[in-house]
């Protein structure tokens, strides 16, 4: 080894060995959303999973007998399998009341037949938390989902109203994840 490398090689390892001393000191600031630790903000209260089986999913309001009741009730049952898990929900501490607002738009048609070919579904979902104790108003928020599907003519028609209702199933649960995400926000970080 020559006299000009032995400098760089404890260079070399004096900057790893700084590295890796930084890295251990910020290891124990983060925790993780689902993470039940004793480190957490809130130490010695319930963890994330039990607030969020707290929230009651209040009944969605839509017309009777229209796609948007069929999405509602959709909506509804995935957020509260989301926020429970499956198991069974605690005691109510929020409400959570969502109105639902869908869309359907064209984006190519065909421009011999003027038909469209494939078109864009979409659900607005305005929502708030609602706390049960004081019944005040937590937080409002809104949210959306987007999803394209095929209408592949009209000899098959079945075909395009199955792919719009598997548009509208998917689009249902892009909402229902979306408000289970930003109600995994709120109760871990309080805003």
């Amino acid at each position: 080894m020559s006299s000009s490398s032995a400098p760089r090689l404890v260079r070399t390892f004096a900057r790893v060995a700084l590295v890796m001393a930084l890295a251990g000191l910020t290891a124990g600031c983060f925790q993780p959303m689902y993470g039940s630790g004793s480190n957490s903000p809130a130490a010695g209260s319930s963890n994330l999973a039990d607030k969020l089986s707290s929230v009651e999913v209040l009944q969605i309001e839509a017309p009777n007998a229209t796609p948007l009741a069929r999405l509602a009730v959709e909506v509804r049952n995935d957020l509260i399998f989301d926020l429970t898990g499956g198991g069974p929900a605690a005691s109510s501490a929020y409400k959570l009341k969502i109105q639902l607002a869908s869309s359907t738009r064209q984006v190519i048609v065909d421009v011999n037949s003027a038909r469209p070919e494939i078109q864009n579904y979409g659900i607005n979902a305005t929502y708030s938390l609602i706390d049960d104790g004081t019944g005040k108003t937590v937080f409002t928020s809104t949210t959306f989902a987007r999803v394209s599907y095929n209408i592949p003519g009209q000899q098959q028609r079945f075909a395009g109203d199955r792919g719009l209702r598997d548009a509208e199933n998917r689009a249902a649960k892009v909402i229902s994840e979306n408000i289970r995400t930003r109600l995994a926000s709120y109760f871990v970080a309080g805003t």
